[in-house]
C-alpha cells in the first residue's frame, strides 16, 4: 500500500481529501492511518516530520515504512476517507532550513572543496558536519556571504524526476543513495542534489542565513545555523539579553565584552584572596589544635570531631598540621548528612600506618577508603557515634605500642 506522496508534486500543499486504506497500531501500541495520498513529509534525510490534522484529530508523526506513510493519531478515525491539514508554519520552517542547507553545503563545496556528510534539523537550530578537522572565521564568513548572495538573487529551486541513466548528465554534489525513484533537486548553475525533502519554489523563500558557531565534532566540523524566521528570532533572543546585560555590567552594547572580561579578572582576584584568607584561617586553627594536643609516651594526638564540614578542609588541615609539626598524630571524623568520613594522617617521623589503620576500622560503619602509610581517608554509614569511631582507632593504635 504505497501512498502518492502530494509534496512531491506541489510542496505547498498544505491541504488535501484522501482515502483512508488502511488502520493500524505500531508495536509500541500506536495507533496510525495509511492514506491512499498525503501532503504530510515522513521524518528523513535530516528533515523532521510534519504534523496537522485528520478530520481535525491530531497527527503528532508520520513515518515511512517501506512506502507505507503512517499517520500516527491520539485518537482512531472512524471515517473510510478524510480531509488533512498540514501545519503551514512548521512545514514552511523545514522548506527554509533544508533549502538553506542546500544552499550553505554547495557553498562550502563551490569556495573550498568541503564537502558536507550529515545534516539535521532540529526545533531551534539545524547542522550540517564537514568532512575537515579545522575551518576559520574568514572561510565561514565567505561561505555565508556566498549563501546569502543566492539566495538575494531570488533563484529558482526545481525539482526533477530522473532514471538512473541519466544522472550523468548532472553535475552531482553527492553520490546518490537510490538508484530507482530519483529525485533531484536543482539551483540551475549552482547545485544538483538527490533528495526527498520539501523546499520552496525559490532561494529568495529561504529569506536568510546566519552561521551561529562550530565545533569540532569527532574528526568533522558540525556547523551551527539557522534561517528564515529563525534568524530573526536568534536576533530577537540575543538583543533581549544584550538588553539585559546592559545594566548589570553597566556598560553600552559596544563595550559589554570588555566590561564582562573585567569582571571576570576581578572575581579571579576574589577568589583568590578568599582562598588565602581560608588557608590562614585553617593554619591559624591548625596551631589551636596543636596547642590542644593530648601528649602520649609515643606522639601528640589530635583529634576532632565536626558536622557538616568541607572533606577538602579538613584534607587541607590535617596535612598542614603533620607537615608543619614533628611527632603528631591526626585522627578527624566528620558527621555530613547520613554519613561518617574519617581522615587518619601523622608527621613523617612517625611510623604508624595510617592506610591499616583505616582499614581496621571502616567494617564498624560498613565503610570505603583508602590512602598512603602517612594519609588516609574514607566513609561509611554512621553505625556508631563519632567519639565510639575515634575510640576504635585509639585501641587499634594502642596495640602498636
Amino acid at each position: 500500500m504505497h501512498t502518492e506522496r502530494l509534496y512531491y508534486q506541489d510542496p505547498y500543499i498544505d491541504t488535501f481529501s484522501a482515502k483512508i486504506l488502511h488502520k493500524g497500531q505500531d508495536q509500541k501500541g500506536r495507533l496510525y492511518v495509511v492514506l491512499d495520498k498525503t501532503a504530510f513529509y515522513p521524518t528523513g534525510g535530516g528533515q523532521p516530520h510534519d504534523i496537522g490534522t485528520l478530520n481535525h484529530v491530531q497527527v503528532y508523526d508520520v513515518e515511512d515504512v517501506e512506502g507505507e506513510i503512517r499517520h500516527f493519531i491520539d485518537v482512531p478515525l472512524q471515517e473510510d476517507s478524510c480531509y488533512g491539514k498540514v501545519n503551514w508554519i512548521r512545514r514552511l520552517d523545514h522548506m527554509q532550513q533544508h533549502a538553506g542547507q542546500h544552499i550553505l553545503s554547495a557553498s562550502f563545496e563551490e569556495l573550498f572543496g568541503y564537502k558536507t556528510v550529515s545534516f539535521h534539523l532540529s526545533t531551534e537550530t539545524c547542522t550540517v558536519d564537514l568532512d575537515i578537522t579545522t575551518l576559520t572565521e574568514e572561510e565561514a564568513n565567505k561561505a555565508e556571504e556566498r549563501v546569502n548572495q543566492i539566495i538575494l538573487e531570488n533563484r529558482p529551486i526545481e525539482t526533477k524526476w530522473v532514471t538512473e541513466d541519466e544522472i550523468h548528465q548532472y553535475p552531482l554534489r553527492k553520490a546518490l543513495s537510490v538508484t530507482d525513484n530519483i529525485r533531484l533537486v536543482i539551483i540551475p548553475e549552482f547545485d544538483y542534489n538527490g533528495c526527498g525533502g520539501t523546499h520552496p519554489n525559490s532561494t529568495g523563500q529561504v529569506n536568510q542565513l546566519k552561521i551561529l558557531q562550530w565545533e569540532k565534532q569527532k574528526k568533522k566540523i558540525r556547523i551551527h545555523f539557522v534561517c528564515g524566521t529563525r534568524v530573526l528570532k536568534q536576533l530577537h533572543e540575543k538583543h533581549r539579553i544584550i538588553q539585559r546585560l546592559t545594566p548589570l555590567l553597566n556598560a553600552p552594547q559596544e563595550d559589554l565584552e570588555s566590561a564582562a572580561k573585567r569582571l571576570i579578572e576581578q572575581q579571579k582576584i576574589f577568589e583568590a584572596t578568599i582562598s588565602e584568607l581560608k588557608m590562614e584561617i585553617l593554619k591559624q586553627e591548625g596551631s589551636k589544635l596543636i596547642e590542644e594536643s593530648i601528649d602520649t609516651d609515643h606522639f601528640h594526638l589530635v583529634k576532632n570531631i565536626s558536622i557538616d564540614r568541607s572533606i577538602t578542609e579538613l584534607q587541607q588541615l590535617a596535612k598542614h598540621i603533620t607537615q608543619n609539626e614533628d611527632s603528631i598524630l591526626v585522627l578527624f571524623v566528620n558527621k555530613k548528612e547520613e554519613k561518617l568520613q574519617v581522615i587518619c594522617a601523622r608527621s613523617e617521623d612517625l611510623d604508624q600506618n595510617m592506610n591499616q589503620l583505616l582499614k581496621d576500622v571502616l567494617p564498624a560503619i560498613n565503610g570505603k577508603g583508602g590512602g598512603s602509610d602517612s594519609f588516609a581517608q574514607g566513609g561509611g554509614e554512621p553505625k556508631v557515634s563519632p567519639e565510639d569511631l575515634i575510640d576504635k582507632m585509639l585501641n587499634v593504635i594502642s596495640t602498636d605500642f
